[in-house]
């Protein structure tokens, strides 16, 4: 049943010439199934820059949104439609002009777990692996950074600029406490800690390396330690497992689980590509705005 569905959606993908994106936090089939499995900011790029006349996201609603941005030409398909992000709900388009109304002459920086209205109210975006590189390569001091506050808290500690965080938090990330940090330090000795910088200042300060989704993967693969407790979404534990089978991890959480993430499946893929839907568009005025957000990101690195 399960190969026959596999040769299904092979069929759908040549009919269509889709091209299927995975985030690094999708279920472990969906991950195996796609064609490039990344973080946001190398799905960025890789749907800014296929051939594919169809993208299917295997994400959430800001993923599939910022491909549509990117690729306005494309038709791009979100699997499951109610597939959300409560970080990237913290903030609007009018609460976000409000604080540019407060703060006056600010720059500002959206991480790109946020909608295309915010992104078209921004200076320009960011990811979790690039967003040190992209608030210093601003001329601006002052930095309004929304909508993650402990992300932005972070890229304080990095820069010589003043930055005013928007109070967002994703709840995932941010369930990791200094405790949990303390009780698998105390029971496994010969660990190291990797955390993603959405979780909370007192969390990053006592992990070994700080960084994205990908970064965390790259670190655990250079370094020699036997064990790992890590501090992002499960769905990282396929890849880590994948590319280094011989080390033992562990979640740092048990919240570290994104329930929107996981609403992907093997056969939602298949009806998107069926049906052509659900698509995700942007209007063209919100659209052509927040692109240019995201291409001042691209142009960073």
């Amino acid at each position: 049943m399960y190969e026959n569905m596999l040769g299904q959606l092979h069929e759908l993908k040549v009919k269509r010439n889709a091209v299927i994106l995975a985030h690094y936090y999708q279920p472990d089939e969906i991950q195996e199934l796609a064609d490039y499995v990344g973080d946001s900011f190398k799905l960025s790029k890789i749907a800014s820059e296929t051939k594919a006349e169809v993208i299917v996201f295997c994400g959430v609603h800001f993923m599939a949104e910022t491909a549509a941005i990117l690729a306005p030409q494309k038709t791009v398909l979100l699997p499951e439609k109610k597939a959300g992000c409560p970080l990237a709900d913290t903030i609007t388009a009018e609460e976000l002009k409000k604080q540019k109304r407060r703060y006056g002459n600010v720059a500002v920086v959206c991480y790109i777990n946020s909608s295309a209205e915010v992104k078209a109210e921004s200076d320009i975006c960011c990811t979790s692996s690039n967003a040190v590189k992209v608030v210093s390569s601003l001329k601006e001091q002052n930095i309004l950074f929304v909508p993650d506050k402990n992300l932005g808290d972070y890229v304080a500690k990095k820069v010589s600029k003043n930055i005013v965080s928007w109070n967002g938090k994703c709840p995932s990330h941010d369930a990791v406490n200094v405790e949990d940090v303390e009780n698998f330090r105390k029971a496994n000795p010969d660990a190291l800690v990797a955390v993603h910088p959405e979780c909370k200042p007192e969390v990053t300060s006592r992990a070994d390396y700080v960084g994205s989704t990908s970064g965390i993967i790259k670190y655990v693969l250079q370094e020699k330690a036997p064990k790992y407790g890590i501090g992002t979404e499960k769905g990282i534990l396929y890849q880590l497992r994948k590319a280094n089978p011989h080390k033992r991890y562990f979640l740092l959480s048990s919240g570290l689980v994104c329930p929107d993430m996981k609403l992907t499946g093997l056969e939602k893929v298949i009806k998107a590509l069926k049906d052509m839907e659900p698509r995700i568009t942007v209007p063209e005025r919100i659209r052509v705005k927040a692109e240019i957000a995201v291409r001042r990101m691209l142009a960073v690195n």
